[in-house]
């Protein structure tokens, strides 16, 4: 068992150590400092190896920090009327809950189980239960220190602080025992990076409960949530005895890994890749456009990508709309909630900063274009001309600001309808100010996309993403929305500064784009 631990984690180092060394030569400063034979270089792989080992270590306890202070103590503080430890438990019920079959680990098909198992043929059944007993234990450990910190300052019992890392951990082991036994029964593996439509609705009804049911003045009794996490703990007791005398673990990896032994036998790697992506695309040949030029591949492009970029931004501006008619309905049916609701609205626009960030399409906006468009046309010299680069990025730019924009209109009208509807405000101008803001959130984080794409190229020709800058600013972009949500600050100064920064941020993004994209927007290899 030790040595099927060891020989996991060293196969999953060496990928990880090679995957930094490849990063950090993407870094602009760092390229030119660290050519392709330091690669050999003993001292710069245990530099890699000490960065592997200390990411592993901050990975048990990073996530869980993350998860708690957003998604469940950092919503929570919303619901200030409501006692902080009900609400506390109440979210950190439901989400425990969507965790455990989105977050199974035993269900996960990654590279190192392919080279272990498929490649390097190693006991199936040994090294799944080895390494999903380590994961088991990383979300305990991982969990006890926040379970701790945030449950006694909302003045949780001791005695469940203690117990709630082992409560995750038994609901995890309970899901997976019980897809254990589908499979013996039907024969089919459950994927949890492939979810089903109807595990896809149940985790909207159990969002709906962790954070709707608080907006409505509904919580549960804290007795109620504790005795439903506490008893997760016997079913995962119980359900131990399937995982452990589980007959067909190489029949579930195979069946699990087949999609990436194809993607890693191949040829062409980005084959499959492109593939994939190519099955969003409409297949109609009656799909045309009577535009000439690049306003003509435009129009092609956006028509043929409907699926993927308009109708994702239609059904998040009709879930938007039923949330607010929700909460409307709220109003009327328990006015009480309206004064609260007022004071919320009026100092928590930095908090819709976040939320502009999680609904806009710009990510999926620019994979679709590599790879349906510009990892062909990239081949081509005319195609990276300053002024034909600056014209397409102009065309491209107006196109994601009307689908990110869609949402934002929806957002920022029901907005106004609530704060008028709870209470209204002194001043009348402060509408049209958290319209505009609203929809100025938008247009950044369109032009934001839409800018580094273009100056830093993330993709290469294999179609995989391989730019450690891009990452580092797509989180720094997550951490600077997620501590704006900290921020309380009147409507018209905040929105008054969303404007300002958007248009500024707009002829920089243009100013960058035509001075350095000729040299930047190019295939990597």
């Amino acid at each position: 068992m030790n040595k099927t631990l060891r020989i996991s984690f060293s196969l999953r180092n060496t990928y990880r150590v090679n995957g930094i060394l490849y990063s950090l030569r993407q870094l602009p400063l760092v390229r030119r400092l660290i050519p392709s034979s330091l690669y050999r270089v003993r001292g710069l792989k245990i530099f890699a190896n000490a960065l592997s080992v200390l990411w592993e270590i901050l990975s048990v306890f990073l996530g869980k920090f993350l998860y708690f202070i957003t998604m469940v103590a950092g919503i929570g503080i919303l619901y200030e009327k409501l006692p902080e430890g009900q609400v506390y438990l109440h979210i950190l019920l439901f989400l425990t809950v969507i965790g455990a079959f989105m977050n199974t680990s035993l269900f996960n098909p990654t590279r190192d189980k392919y080279y272990a198992v498929i490649l390097l043929r190693m006991d199936a059944r040994e090294y799944t239960l080895v390494n999903y007993g380590y994961s088991i234990l990383k979300v305990i450990v991982g969990f006890l220190p926040f379970s701790l910190w945030f449950g006694l300052q909302r003045g949780v019992p001791l005695w469940f602080c203690l117990a709630l890392p082992f409560s995750v951990a038994g609901i995890k082991l309970a899901f997976s025992a019980w897809k254990l036994r589908k499979y013996e029964r039907l024969g089919v593996a459950y994927n949890e990076n492939v979810l089903g439509k109807y595990l896809w609705l149940a985790t909207g009804l159990l969002l709906a409960a962790a954070y709707g049911l608080p907006a409505a003045g509904a919580v549960l009794p804290g007795e109620i949530s504790m005795a439903v996490m506490t008893a997760f703990i016997p079913a995962g007791i119980l359900s131990l005895r399937k995982i452990l005398t589980f007959s067909f673990y190489r029949e579930v990896s195979q069946e699990l890994l087949s999609q990436m032994m194809r993607q890693l036998d191949s040829v062409k790697p980005e084959q499959l890749s492109r593939q994939q992506s190519r099955k969003a695309i409409a297949a109609d040949v009656s799909i045309t456009s009577e535009k000439k030029g690049f306003e003509y591949l435009n129009e092609l492009f956006i028509r043929r990508h409907r699926k993927i970029l308009w109708k994702s931004s239609e059904r998040t501006a009709a879930v938007a709309l039923l949330l607010i008619l929700g909460v409307l309905l709220a109003f009327y049916l328990r006015p009480e909630l309206k004064n609260p609701a007022n004071e919320l609205l009026s100092v928590s626009l930095p908090y819709f900063t976040f939320i502009m960030y999680c609904v806009n399409r710009g990510t999926g906006f620019t994979q679709a274009l590599f790879m349906n468009c510009d990892h062909s046309l990239l081949t081509y010299s005319f195609f990276k001309r300053p002024e034909m680069i600056l014209k397409l990025f102009r065309i491209r730019l107006r196109e994601i600001i009307k689908i990110n924009l869609l949402p934002a209109l929806v957002i920022g009208a029901g907005l106004d309808v609530l704060l008028f509807a709870s209470g209204g405000v002194e001043n009348p101008f402060d509408y049209p100010v958290l319209f505009a803001a609203v929809c100025g959130m938008s247009v950044f984080f369109s032009i934001h996309y839409l800018t580094i794409y273009y100056l830093l190229q993330p993709y290469t020709a294999g179609t995989e993403m391989k730019s450690a800058a891009y990452r580092l600013i797509l989180t720094g972009t997550y951490l600077l929305c997620f501590f704006l949500m900290q921020l309380e600050m009147d409507i018209r100064l905040f929105g008054a500064l969303c404007i300002l920064f958007c248009a500024l941020y707009s002829v920089l993004a243009c100013v960058l784009v035509y001075r350095f994209a000729p040299r930047t927007f190019r295939l990597r290899m």
